[in-house]
């Protein structure tokens, strides 16, 4: 059927830009007046007449770290999988470049371990924390891997385009440039999803299930979510060359005034140095350049310092970008579902945002398995309730504990955030079992929130212990109870903010239990090993 094809004229200007009449052709509808009433019923005509594309087995917005993957996963499965990606040009940020051991595993589990060979990524076996002129080293708990298991750094988009290569490389996996505008929905059920493809044409893909991972700047997900961004800080980035950090294959991470300090390879020429501030100062008046300079070159690493001055020096090397942090809220719909950074935030000092996503994209795919056809978008959309749960161990160990961690590290004039810096520095210095169990939880090997509190609870004793000996002085009392009050106010919210219950006592959650639809009896869950 022909549908009417439409022409929005702003009143008054149906005119060219030289003021004269033109002949614009011939539509079928003409609408003079571009505000609300319509631009609205331009853009709805607009839909009506976009072209229909067919139908596929699943549509994926965004072919970034999670699209991409999850695309191969699924396509591996033997689904139709149709991916919508806004650029398929490889991706500029300053994001994405840490992949930890638990991620690494993740990948291996997709069959995706080769997409970081080639790209000349960096084998990370753990980070140096230094404060004061001291340093902790906190290795990564690798000893029961095979050793090719470590983390790595590269620069995002080599690892993103080989994803989508990887992805691309099936011939039932089509990937697609083009711009999402809306999910097509019909009595609350999401049937495909508008876009319009890299010709400018409007399109509509129908599909019984619709994946979005369209990355942090979603524009789709308030349909899916409950979207509560929060900004604590911003990132500064500069790339460093021709320089070597003090200790091969690990990271630096120094506690700093007036911020913390990160550096970390993304290849074998270059250093990724990460600031994290408040607020920040101009790029483009040389106001950056005169903080990174004043402020925080005295606090660089010796060896690293004339790196760094070249670096801010170099022209267009500072980039900034905001840390969000996004609890994940979903709303759940028929024929939809959201995944990736589009879903769930977390603070990215940890680097810990490609294991979260590449954990979502084994769990959704091992959900899918059993399901043979898809049409029934009430009964999966219940079964896929069950995801949320899932994907706590991973999400909320790895969430909490970079939001926390970015709290503790920021630097404050109050007395008792210096105190939890140094209780925490304290701990990691007791080795052993201590530095040992932090550390797999860093790295995404114990993705178990019951032990990432154990830990919160023992650095907590110890550093009330700390404050209190050789004698418990009044001050010594105030000064250890203002750290327990300071230490629970930074750890309570975000623990309300994953879910009590659904991070701590999923078995209680019923969607835990859900069964796929035709496929009675059998349960699904992600079973998760912590390392102790």
């Amino acid at each position: 059927m022909e549908r009417a094809a439409s022409m929005v004229f702003p009143k008054g200007n149906c005119v060219n830009k030289n003021g004269n009449s033109e002949d614009v052709g011939t539509t079928d509808i003409i609408i003079v007046g571009a505000g609300v009433t319509g631009a609205a019923l331009g853009y709805s005509l607009g839909k009506e007449n976009s072209e229909a594309v067919g139908t596929t087995d699943i549509i994926i917005v965004g072919a970034g770290v999670a699209g991409a993957a999850l695309a191969y996963s699924l396509g591996k499965d033997g689904r139709q999988v149709l991916v919508i990606e806004r650029d398929l040009n490889a991706p500029n940020r300053i994001a994405g470049e840490s992949l930890l051991p638990g991620g690494y595993l993740k990948l291996i589990e997709l069959g995706l371990q080769d997409c970081v060979d080639e790209i000349d990524a960096q084998r990370i076996l753990g980070y140096i924390l230094y404060k004061d002129g001291k340093n902790v080293p906190v290795s990564f708990p690798l000893e029961k891997f095979q050793p090719h298991v470590a983390g790595r750094n590269f620069h995002n988009g080599r690892f993103v385009q080989k994803l989508r290569k990887k992805a691309a490389s099936l011939h039932n996996v089509n990937l697609e440039q083009g711009i999402a505008t809306s999910l097509l929905e019909e009595n609350g059920t999401v049937k495909g999803v508008h876009y319009k493809n890299k010709s400018g044409q409007m399109l509509t893909a129908y599909a019984p299930l619709t994946i979005v991972c369209d990355g942090c700047f979603s524009n789709l997900r308030r349909s899916l979510c409950y979207p509560k961004v929060d900004i604590p800080s911003y990132t500064v980035g500069v790339i460093l060359t021709n320089c070597k950090l003090p200790i091969e294959n690990y990271g630096a991470l120094i506690l700093a005034d007036p911020s913390p300090i990160l550096f970390y390879p993304i290849s074998s020429t270059e250093i990724r140095c990460f600031v994290n501030i408040p607020n920040v100062p101009s790029v483009s008046n040389g106001e950056m350049a005169y903080f990174l300079k004043t402020l925080v070159a005295p606090k660089v690493l010796p060896e690293l310092y004339n790196s760094f001055i070249l670096a801010i020096e170099k022209k267009n090397n500072i980039r900034t970008m905001p840390n969000k942090i996004m609890a994940a809220a979903p709303h759940p719909t028929p024929g939809a579902i959201l995944i990736g950074d589009a879903f769930n935030m977390r603070h990215g000092i940890t680097g810990g945002g490609m294991t979260v996503a590449l954990s979502d994209v084994v769990i959704l795919r091992d959900l899918l398995r059993p399901l043979h056809d898809l049409s029934d978008a009430s009964a999966i959309c219940k079964y896929l309730e069950s995801f949320y749960t899932l994907r706590k161990p991973m999400s909320s160990t790895i969430n909490t504990l970079a939001n926390v961690v970015q709290k503790a590290f920021s630097a404050s004039s109050d007395p008792a955030m210096d105190n939890i810096q140094q209780t925490l520095f304290g701990y990691l210095r007791l080795g052993g079992f201590f530095s040992y169990g932090i550390s797999a939880i860093f790295a995404g090997l114990c993705p178990h929130p019951l032990s990432l509190a154990f830990h919160f609870f023992a650095i907590t004793i110890y550093g009330v212990g700390r404050l209190l000996l050789p004698f418990p002085s009044p001050k010594r009392l105030w000064d250890a109870a203002k750290l327990l009050w300071v230490a629970s106010s930074i750890l309570l919210p975000f623990i309300h903010s994953e879910g009590v219950r659904q991070t701590f006592f999923p078995l209680t959650v019923p969607a835990y239990y859900r069964t796929p639809p035709g496929n009675k009896g059998e349960k699904v869950r992600e079973e998760t090993a912590c390392i102790n």
